[in-house]
């Protein structure tokens, strides 16, 4: 140790700082560049909380893993005040996002449910100082889905927490209703990534509205950027709900969507992405598949079995790259192999009864008459190449692909059924069949196979 009487200043400086340090690891703070992750331009992905009842440290730890895998930077937690178990699973998820490093959470507060202020500000106390927390200009971020009828209780949360960056989503206000609540916000999430009722697409003119509503100036168009609202864009691929027990019953146009939404948010380069879901089993949102039946709600088992989403992430590490280096279309990441991804539904729309099912919330006309009978594939290629599918006997159809991302769709009927085979630069996947035996109703969710395969 050096005598107090031969200290510098740069010793004095390096004490405090190891001290600082040590009380920083005390309370959860690090100082290390790879645990504390800087949440700037950033993809999370919307996490169902309350679908991990029984999820063990290792079940956090193999999702963060594959999350990390292709590019996401961290999980949304919606959050339900009603779940026993939520205090447990938000520990683990925690402590398994500080072991892996480099991976962010954050609470996403669900107001289908009733909450106190001091229910929120304890949560967001508890896990604020976590290396695993995301963190905006200094401030914890915090998220919800809906709530707006809570807005004027989140400056006492502020006061109580010590300040929080909030990004809600309050989409049933809109941009202009948004807009008239910019002192309470930092910024606005947009869960609107689904074509409405009767629409086989959607657009980006909401996303453009958002940032006008935002006052976020683009560089180059109205000069220095104004960073203080921020703007989360939604990206989703695929919409299919039946639950009766919920009043749901619903199915969104999702032949091209996970590739026009990427798209969009290309050209739109919002602040951040979220994408809609990770584990949504009950609206089809899922990205990955479940790994226990407790995971499924009572009544979705019925379209979530058998119907793996899994395939949606490989094309995510080329278009989340291009969506960071700011560029307007997808650029091969050199290192990974060219990948061709396909979903589908395994019926014809008029394969069987229609379940009442409706095309688009709050749609007018049975989905049955909007689903498109196709099989849906998007591409990502190095350099100009050849993707081929084929159904059943038929014969094989070949698509060119363009350097960078593709898209194609293969139409399907009652007369041509059979395996889905997928096939680029040599290597084929084969994907269940399409057929006509609907035992019950209709199922309007897709199954997702890509090349290559999985390893």
């Amino acid at each position: 140790m050096v005598p107090y009487y031969k200290r510098t200043w740069r010793d004095f400086i390096d004490s405090t700082r190891d001290a600082i340090a040590e009380l920083g690891a005390e309370i959860g703070i690090s100082d290390e560049p790879e645990r504390r992750v800087r949440c700037d331009k950033m993809v999370f992905a919307h996490y169902m909380l309350g679908l991990t009842l029984n999820h063990t440290a290792r079940d956090w730890e193999d999702e963060i893993r594959a999350a990390k895998e292709c590019g996401i930077d961290g999980f949304a937690l919606n959050t339900g005040s009603q779940d026993h178990w939520l205090d447990e699973q938000l520990s683990l998820a925690y402590q398994a996002a500080e072991r892996a490093g480099g991976f962010v959470l954050f609470i996403s507060f669900d107001f289908a449910f009733e909450w106190t202020v001091q229910q929120v500000v304890d949560l967001i106390n508890r896990f604020k100082y976590s290396p695993a927390q995301c963190v905006v200009d200094g401030r914890p971020f915090v998220s919800t889905f809906e709530g707006p009828q809570w807005a004027e209780n989140w400056a006492l949360v502020r006061q109580a927490t010590g300040g929080i960056f909030l990004v809600p989503d309050w989409a049933s206000l809109g941009p202009h209703g948004v807009a008239q609540k910019l002192d309470i916000i930092d910024g606005a999430f947009s869960w609107d990534a689904w074509p409405k009722g009767c629409n086989h697409k959607m657009g980006p003119d909401e996303d453009h509205l958002y940032l006008q509503a935002l006052q976020i100036e683009k560089p180059g168009i109205f000069g220095t950027p104004n960073n203080k609202h921020k703007y989360m864009m939604g990206v989703s691929p695929y919409f299919y709900t039946n639950l009766p027990q919920w009043n749901k019953n619903w199915y969104c146009s999702s032949e091209s969507l996970w590739y026009d939404r990427w798209q969009q948010i290309l050209e739109v380069q919002p602040d951040f992405v979220e994408i809609i879901t990770w584990n949504d089993y009950g609206e089809s949102s899922y990205i990955y598949d479940p790994h226990r039946d407790d995971q499924v709600v009572p009544g979705a088992d019925a379209y979530v079995k058998g119907h793996s989403h899994d395939a949606y992430r490989a094309i995510l590490p080329h278009f989340i790259q291009a969506y960071k280096a700011g560029k307007t279309k997808a650029k091969p990441r050199e290192h990974l192999e060219d990948v061709a991804i396909a979903w589908y539904r395994r019926t014809p729309a008029s394969a069987g009864h229609h379940g009442e099912t409706v095309w688009g919330q709050g749609g007018d006309a049975l989905a049955a008459h909007g689903a498109k009978d196709v099989i849906s594939v998007v591409a990502i290629t190095k350099e100009e190449n050849t993707v081929t599918v084929t159904l059943g006997d038929g014969q094989p159809r070949e698509f060119q692909t363009a350097r960078g991302s593709s898209y194609f769709e293969i139409p399907f009927d009652e007369t041509t059924l059979g395996l889905v085979r997928l096939q680029l630069n040599g290597q084929v996947t084969e994907g269940p069949d399409i057929h006509c035996n609907c035992e019950d109703k209709v199922n309007f969710n897709a199954v997702v196979i890509q090349v290559p395969a999985k390893r």
